[in-house]
């Protein structure tokens, strides 16, 4: 079992880095490679994409650095199973086989064991990629090349803890990914450098991340020769607080949608909120309209798209239609959001066609 303060994790192998001189011990490590010191700190899938290109740049005979610790969040209790397993950063480092004392798993960053412990490496840069805690000056003050941050929005826009989330609420056509020193104000560091990505307007959330940190890991590679010789903090670019948009944490409560609102705002939140916490609607359920046997179903929202405004409809403004392949819900402003995935309550994720023949007749209504 991982304890809170340091996961005991595993050793990475590599026939072109086999010539590593770090020693692992449960209190100190001494590290004799002329390499750079490198402390990556990551959490969740998206931050093994990077782990995973530091690796094999690291591997290369002509690599500059070496990855010498890993800081990520404690194991949780994750999946159906409510296993406590580690995170998705720890879990990778298994596979690639790295040193059980050299993966950290502090409840905060700030706890002096941990700090002692990331002093005693002597790290030269810190790398972070979705970490998850603060960190505070004390951990800050450590590395003598900064910590640099990959974050998934063009800074200073979207800053905050769910920058895709929200651009994609926004319906954003552009986004992108940036580099950046960390300081103490939230993502407010100097620039280093930026990589622009077009948003296709169907793209989820958690795809999105994925791309996002993907062109980050290979923006990262590109420019840490310039982070190593200083040059990059010589010519990071500050951020200007008069362009800065913020990106809050979401809340469960937000999942509702009202069908009020226009249909492209709705499908921007489903695509937004696509993965966590989801996006959630409430519909009548009618089985005959001259009785009053009406029941109320709550369906989780999957996969959208705007409709083309040309669908013939009702006279009841209320009534769900299915058209072709999509259950038709009418909105505000004369709009249409077409539903072509859904999911029932403790079911799994079926098609409109799918639902539309299991209510046998039974009409529906928004609500």
């Amino acid at each position: 079992m991982y304890s809170t303060s340091m996961l005991h994790g595993f050793f990475f192998f590599n026939a072109a880095a086999s010539s590593s001189s770090i020693t692992p011990s449960s209190s100190t490590t001494t590290i004799t490679s002329k390499k750079k010191s490198l402390v990556f700190l990551g959490s969740p899938q998206v931050s093994a994409t990077v782990l995973d290109a530091l690796f094999n740049a690291s591997a290369a005979p002509s690599s500059s650095f070496e990855v010498t610790a890993i800081v990520t969040q404690p194991p949780s209790r994750r999946d159906r199973g409510r296993k406590v397993m580690p995170s998705p950063v720890a879990q990778y480092a298994l596979d690639r086989g790295f040193p059980s004392d050299l993966i950290f798993t502090p409840e905060r960053a700030g706890e002096e064991t941990f700090l002692s412990n990331l002093r005693t490496l002597q790290p030269e840069l810190c790398i972070t990629a979705a970490y998850g805690n603060i960190l505070p000056a004390k951990f800050l003050n450590i590395p003598p090349l900064g910590t640099v941050n990959i974050h998934p929005s063009l800074l200073p826009l979207y800053r905050g803890a769910a920058p895709v989330q929200r651009a994609l609420q926004d319906g954003v056509k552009e986004t992108g990914v940036s580099l950046a020193f960390t300081v103490r104000a939230l993502d407010a560091g100097p620039v280093i450098a930026r990589e622009r990505v077009e948003v296709d307007d169907q793209i989820k959330a958690p795809d999105l991340l994925a791309l996002l940190f993907s062109e980050g890991s290979k923006l990262l590679i590109c420019k840490l020769p310039s982070i190593f010789d200083g040059s990059a903090k010589v010519n990071a670019e500050p951020q200007d607080d008069s362009k800065v948009t913020l990106a809050p944490k979401i809340s469960p409560e937000e999942s509702w949608l009202s069908f009020d609102e226009e249909a492209l705002i709705l499908h921007n939140k489903v695509r937004a909120f696509a993965g966590w916490p989801g996006t959630r609607a409430k519909v009548l359920v009618i089985d005959d309209e001259s009785s009053n046997n009406h029941n109320i179903l709550e369906l989780k929202i999957i996969t959208t798209r705007v409709g083309s405004n040309d669908k013939i409809r009702d006279n009841d403004v209320h009534d769900i239609a299915f058209i072709k392949d999509a259950l038709v819900f009418p909105c505000g402003g004369r709009t249409d959001l077409e539903v072509l995935e859904v999911q029932l309550p403790g079911k799994k994720v079926t098609s409109a066609a799918a639902f539309w023949n299991g209510l046998r007749g039974q009409k529906l209504k928004t609500l």
